[in-house]
């Protein structure tokens, strides 16, 4: 059966923290030559019982030190077809810097179409409160809700995602099915995960995945080291059933607070675009009938009328290689990138065609222009 990725309603909605060990020897000192402490030659006690014993206990400090600031997040919106919706996941309190406000990170997903007054924020202490503003981008799932200023709440402290090294220790703390505060722990099992389909109209992946176990109600639940710090924000879950697998992926943490500053900042996240659409994988088997030995790169399956992709003379079938020198390693990879830069740069762009490489410049397109562009063109049949 074909693992499909759940999150919101079906999947993902609980907090998920994650715990980073970098090594036994940090946790609990020990000599590197156990037998120079026991001359005798007697055989000495296996080591691992009291690292078992500290990796217990730093689980316990940092459970306690999270717990407090995760919160569970109902989110009632109203459709004129459909009536009343209503969708449930986690959350973080978390203070960012340059604002006296305390603010909940979540999932988009989780209050998408809601308004202040139809959100509640469940604290750890039994507290209910509506947020005051709500900022939100659908595009890379991520959600802001302000509280407002105040000093009687607890937060958590933003880790830095891009210490994390695939084998750490990783704490998960959410609502799973609804039951808050539940502490998971698993290691993080892979990093800069972008080919993952999500649908929606989620565009920017590049997931942290780990396999501590998160199920429905985790979704905009923290990832937290073993230092107690957010590294990440869960999102989603690969699952046959929905529920979990082992596989979950969760936004790190720096691409989140950047996200979010320029949410807060902007009201918006400004994107760069080219104006192509990309396959979601280059095939072996295509990359070789190619001429290629690597299947690194995005492979072009149309381009966009008028767009700076056309102008450069990008063509569909054309496999980008590199932009700006920088190996593309997929196709999401490349949307990232483009979404990174600045509307306005030009940018040089490395293409295979016909086996030979070439290379074009283009100039980037604000994305949401692009974007109402596209659909109105769409919507007039051109």
């Amino acid at each position: 059966m074909r693992a499909a990725v759940h999150w919101g309603h079906y999947g993902v909605r609980g907090a998920l923290v994650m715990f980073l060990l970098t090594g036994w020897d940090w946790l609990r000192p020990f000599p590197q030559d156990l037998t120079a402490q026991n001359p005798a030659g007697l055989s000495a006690p296996a080591p691992v019982v009291t690292d078992l014993v500290s990796i217990q206990e730093r689980f316990q400090l940092v459970a306690k030190k999270v717990c407090p600031c995760v919160v569970y997040v109902e989110a009632r919106r109203n459709h004129a077809e459909r009536g009343a919706e209503e969708e449930s996941g986690s959350g973080v309190l978390v203070r960012l810097p340059g604002r006296s406000e305390i603010f909940v990170f979540t999932n988009y997903h989780v209050v998408a179409g809601a308004r202040p007054e139809g959100v509640v924020v469940h604290l750890a202490d039994r507290r209910v409160l509506h947020p005051q503003r709500i900022w939100g981008d659908a595009e890379s799932d991520v959600a802001v809700l302000s509280l407002g200023d105040r000093h009687d709440l607890p937060t958590a402290t933003l880790g830095d995602s891009d210490r994390m090294e695939v084998g750490m220790w990783v704490l998960a703390i959410g609502s799973p099915f609804g039951l808050n505060q539940t502490v998971t722990h698993g290691i993080l099992s892979a990093r800069n995960r972008g080919q993952v389909s999500l649908g929606q109209g989620i565009r920017i992946k590049e997931f942290l995945q780990t396999d501590a176990p998160i199920n429905p109600g985790s979704s905009g639940g923290p990832l937290v080291n073993l230092n107690g710090e957010v590294i990440g924000i869960n999102t989603a879950i690969a699952s046959p059933s929905g529920s979990s697998s082992g596989v979950a992926f969760s936004i790190p943490s720096n691409l989140f607070r950047r996200f979010a500053l320029e949410l807060l900042e902007k009201g918006r996240i400004i994107r760069g675009a080219l104006g192509v659409q990309v396959a979601h994988t280059f095939e072996p088997a295509e990359a070789l009938r190619l001429g290629l030995e690597r299947t690194d790169g995005a492979v072009v399956e149309a381009v966009m009328s008028g767009s700076p992709a056309e102008r450069a003379g990008l063509r569909p079938g054309d496999i980008v290689l590199e932009l700006d020198g920088t190996t593309i390693e997929h196709g999401n990879h490349f949307i990232n990138l483009v979404s990174d830069t600045p509307p306005g740069k030009e940018v040089t762009l490395t293409v295979w065609r016909s086996g030979q490489r070439l290379q074009l410049r283009a100039i980037v397109a604000d994305w949401d222009t692009l974007k109402q562009q596209w659909q109105l063109e769409r919507a007039i049949g051109r």
